[in-house]
């Protein structure tokens, strides 16, 4: 089975007659991926570290703080309150990444029938939300106390939605079967 990074490679080729490049270099590639979870309804900072370290373990990257801008009375926030984590991976680690949540990871989730062909953006970006944390490898075996989803946005440099869809499904994301209308 290749990698992602070797079906990126090989794309150029696959996807030259059906999308019309002329040139490798028109061809879309991985930039980044982005991991969010959001913590605002833990008050208790040992959720919080639980959140950061299981998203540290998930990604192999340290999670950074994200902060809340305004105060917010009736949720009783206040500017600077941990009410998110973010990690932004890059290169091997995305790859890594990518590799693990698209074979085992999606496969993992209860009633998986793939991802909505709309989650892709109009700049050739992915989006994922996962409800449970717990699908991935690095945190299926602790309590199931503290779960948590996150959204994962995959960043290509795809021009168009189609071209996007067209990259995305050589590299083998699962995308759910479009059902013709009668």
């Amino acid at each position: 089975m290749k990698t992602l990074k070797e079906k990126q490679k090989e794309a150029y080729t696959a996807l030259k007659g059906s999308m019309g490049y002329t040139n490798p270099m028109q061809t879309p590639r991985l930039l980044k991926a982005v991991v969010s979870v959001g913590v605002g309804s833990f008050k208790d900072k040992k959720k919080i570290d639980v959140v950061e370290d299981r998203l540290g373990k998930i990604t192999g990257q340290k999670a950074v703080k994200r902060g809340a801008k305004k105060s917010i009375a009736s949720y009783k926030t206040r500017e600077g309150d941990t009410v998110g984590m973010q990690v932004t991976l890059r290169g091997p680690r995305m790859y890594g990444f990518l590799d693990k949540l698209l074979h085992i990871a999606l496969p993992r989730t209860k009633d998986f029938r793939g991802i909505s062909p709309s989650a892709i953006d109009e700049i050739g970006n992915l989006t994922i939300g996962v409800r449970e944390h717990t699908i991935f490898p690095e945190a299926s075996d602790e309590d199931l106390r503290d779960v948590f989803g996150m959204g994962i946005t995959i960043v290509t440099t795809a021009r168009t939605k189609a071209e996007a869809k067209a990259f995305f499904t050589y590299l083998g994301v699962p995308f759910k079967e479009e059902v013709a209308k009668k």
